[in-house]
């Protein structure tokens, strides 16, 4: 098993969390092995948190459309979500929930209710650790995927195929693993549920009626709960899970060995997640050197992650949700039923200079359109949080090797301390100078405008 030193544990929090500040990671340190780190820490089980407002439980209706309530609940909503990733600790549930949102991706301009949008985030953190298996079951009848993937009002004599052609590519084997016929004959299952307010409702009028379907070559009466197992049989389900898992937290191009062992797991533990996530985070394979610092980060963990490594202790949660839009990240808002592509796309011509414009923000208190932004960090007391920050050189390899994880060169550790250093000799720097407050903020503008600032 790995050991616990520095660079194993920045690759596993970069990893499992939305970033983390020095005093989390001294927290981490402070375990002693990577095995109590995991088992104690990142893969512990938390409560659901309380509810972002009393509006969650109210029933959904045409009048808060027309009042412009569904709005404002959706940016509440996501506010709500902001504060459970910044303050998720050392633990890796909402990293999760995020997963979970990407991989059964459904959009707010189609689910036009956020309660019940909120009720799905919710069915994410409870089983972020939990069974894959029976969270398919209950995503099946979730209010949000039957309106999104038009299950809702879905009839056996007419019934339609969207979430059952989902289900197999997208959400449980890939393409290649069933037919148009598997599709059809699963969606005669499927069908039969409605959304009614706040919940869903099986209608056994609405239901399929013949007395068996044939899937994966397969007859039997199939219901919902049946037909997952079934599908969970299928040789190709563990191994496209775990696929995705692979491409999500260790890199973009997977070592299909390593998704093998993964998937034996997998199946070994009958679909409880955490026990592969434990496999993974504790294996040989997940610490070497080639894969550490090749992920690009995506919107959300450069914005939150920023946050907690320049220890920003009232953020601005309005800031990182008019930004998501423009890095192409929006919460609850995925692209299409794919989900985010993810890893290059996340960089753009455009995407990359509004990236620098966000961190830019952090240090300024202005946005690039000049709205202020609440939480400017405090360059004083950032630097002075450094042991080393009256020696100029220490000072600015310690920012460095604290803010990126990426090898760095010389020559740019050079240029980023005559960045601080402003034109003086090392021996004139002190944080008590005039004017140290300035430079401190350019080093700290120059480091995070460099590419490998972009990694994890």
């Amino acid at each position: 098993m790995p050991n616990l030193t520095v660079a194993n544990a920045k690759h596993l929090l970069a990893r499992s969390l939305f970033g983390y500040s020095k005093d989390q990671f001294q927290q981490a340190m402070g375990f002693g092995t990577l095995e109590e780190l995991v088992d104690r820490a990142l893969l512990s089980s938390n409560p659901l948190p309380a509810a972002p407002g009393a509006w969650v439980n109210t029933t959904p209706a045409q009048a808060q459309q027309d009042s412009g309530d569904a709005g404002r609940w959706y940016r509440e909503l996501t506010y709500w979500w902001y504060e459970r990733m910044f303050n998720e600790g050392l633990n890796m549930q909402e990293k999760m929930v995020l997963f979970w949102h990407d991989h059964f991706a459904c959009e707010r301009d189609k689910v036009n209710y956020p309660q019940h949008m909120y009720q799905q985030n919710q069915l994410f953190r409870k089983f972020a650790f939990g069974n894959i298996k029976q969270l398919v079951k209950e995503v099946c009848v979730d209010p949000t995927m039957l309106i999104y993937l038009d299950g809702n009002n879905s009839r056996g004599t007419g019934p339609n195929e969207n979430f059952a052609r989902e289900l197999f590519e997208l959400f449980a084997l890939g393409i290649g693993n069933y037919t148009e016929n598997d599709i059809r004959q699963a969606a005669k299952v499927l069908s039969g549920w409605q959304v009614r307010g706040l919940s869903a409702a099986f209608d056994p009028n609405r239901w399929h009626k013949d007395a068996s379907v044939t899937i994966f070559g397969k007859t039997a009466q199939f219901n919902v709960n049946t037909l997952v197992d079934w599908v969970f049989e299928q040789k190709a389900c563990a191994e496209f899970l775990c696929r995705k898992i692979y491409k999500e937290f260790i890199y973009h191009k997977p070592d299909e060995k390593f998704v093998s062992q993964m998937a034996t797991v997998l199946r070994a533990n009958n679909y409880e997640i955490k026990p592969v996530l434990r496999f993974m985070l504790l294996s040989d394979h997940f610490y070497q050197v080639s894969i550490m610092a090749s992920h690009i980060k995506d919107p959300q963990e450069l914005m939150v992650g920023t946050l907690k490594a320049l220890q920003i202790k009232t953020p601005d949660f309005i800031n990182l949700y008019d930004m998501s839009k423009t890095l192409q990240m929006q919460l609850f808002q995925p692209p299409d039923v794919a989900g985010w592509p993810g890893q290059r796309e996340w960089i753009s011509s455009t995407t990359y200079s509004y990236r620098g414009g966000f961190t830019d923000s952090i240090l300024s208190g202005r946005r690039f359109n000049g709205t202020a932004v609440k939480g400017k960090l405090e360059a004083l007391a950032y630097a002075r949080s450094f042991a080393n920050c009256e020696n100029a050189a220490l000072f600015v390899n310690d920012v460095i090797d604290t803010l990126i994880l990426f090898p760095l060169s010389q020559s740019k550790r050079q240029f980023l301390l005559d960045t601080l250093l402003d034109g003086t000799i090392a021996a004139n720097w002190s944080t008590f100078t005039p004017q140290a407050d300035a430079r401190i903020l350019r080093l700290l503008k120059a480091i995070m405008r460099l590419p490998e600032y972009q990694l994890n």
